[in-house]
């Protein structure tokens, strides 16, 4: 026997894990939707400065919405979809291959540090929060084809996958998670359900529960960077940089300029769904703020490779005050305009 996918489905090359992995699955299912709409829908896009002790400092596009974005964006266009986690690698292996035997591709969370296709230089690297699909299996083999972000299809042995599976690296550990989805009631969003996600993802950016969040968040990440040599070492620094970059750019899969490239191709499709035309004006202003993002990224970049990484420091934080500005500004236009269409 070798290890094919399954008859019917389609390896695409996708921007994000989450929204990617989704959309593999929604199109095995004949419901073509853009990750761009799965991320707007299930209010995906925020930002938030995260430094736990004893990681890496976070610089984050994605949002955090509840129950989750795979959640909402499911019931935005009349998909069931839940979340499964157990402690047990056994049940979550037999859970899988009984999916992929009834015919289904399988979405699962996974740490990207134990997929032998990722090159990450020699170094121990893990992140915990990666999703992939699991879409073919070969039992003579004992492997399983792997969908990710790119288009090419990846054969992972199960002892790598359960690896993947069961890290317990924080700070998110995959808990054997996967995802179980039922189209029977597959439909479009309505322009409704546009207009509150986009109103659901501009409420936390301009008043956040807490000052790690939004705008507030990248103004305290803009004075927290600058500060990373008082409690860093030169290599954990570097790292720090590098990190940094990664979340921000395409590399990480935010699809480029810290999310903000998807947002803005979402906002134009919801212009399209509620006939607001105001919304593809906004969606030139995140195209706009997503290249400063990415100016960012390449001075974190820049500096992680330096000979002398604090001096280079300096230079992110007027990019990211004005990125603040900016955002501040774009996201009150789209909560104003939200408030002038009820």
């Amino acid at each position: 026997m070798t290890l094919k996918a399954l008859e019917g489905f389609r390896s695409l090359e996708t921007q994000h894990c989450v929204t990617g992995s989704m959309r593999h699955v929604y199109v095995f299912n004949d419901h073509d939707v853009s990750e761009e709409m799965l991320l707007g829908l299930g209010g995906g896009v925020s930002f938030i400065y995260w430094h736990q002790k004893g990681t890496a400092p976070f610089l984050g596009g994605r949002g955090s919405p509840r129950p989750s974005l795979e959640e909402i964006a499911g019931r935005r266009t009349g998909v069931a979809i839940e979340l499964h986690t157990t402690s047990s690698g056994r049940k979550a292996e037999q859970t899988l291959l009984a999916m992929l035997g009834a015919g289904q591709p399988v979405m699962l969370q996974v740490d990207m540090g134990y997929l032998p296709y990722f090159d990450f230089g020699g170094s121990d690297y893990h992140f915990g929060g990666h999703a992939v699909v699991a879409c073919g299996y070969d039992p003579e083999a004992r492997q399983v084809l792997i969908a990710d972000r790119d288009e090419e299809l990846h054969p992972v042995s199960m002892e790598d996958l359960e690896k993947a599976r069961g890290s317990t690296h924080k700070p998110f550990p995959p808990k054997h998670k996967w995802y179980t989805f039922d189209f029977t009631h597959k439909r479009p969003p309505t322009a409704a359900e546009v207009r509150q996600a986009i109103l659901e993802q501009a409420q936390p950016m301009l008043e956040p529960p807490i000052r790690n969040i939004g705008v507030e968040g990248i103004r305290k990440a803009a004075r927290a960077v600058v500060r990373w040599p008082d409690s860093m070492d030169d290599k954990a620094l570097r790292w720090a940089l590098f990190n940094a970059y990664i979340f921000i750019s395409p590399v990480g899969g935010s699809g480029g300029g810290a999310f903000r490239y998807m947002f803005s191709r979402f906002l134009r499709e919801a212009a399209e769904i509620t006939g607001d035309a105001r919304l593809n004006e906004s969606a030139t202003a995140f195209q706009h703020v997503g290249d400063r993002w990415q100016e960012v990224a390449a001075i974190l970049k820049r500096g992680s490779e330096a000979e002398d990484p604090v001096a280079v420091l300096a230079e992110t934080t007027a990019p990211m005050m004005e990125i603040a500005d900016l955002e501040e500004a774009a996201w009150g236009r789209l909560r104003e305009g939200d408030r002038e269409t009820r």
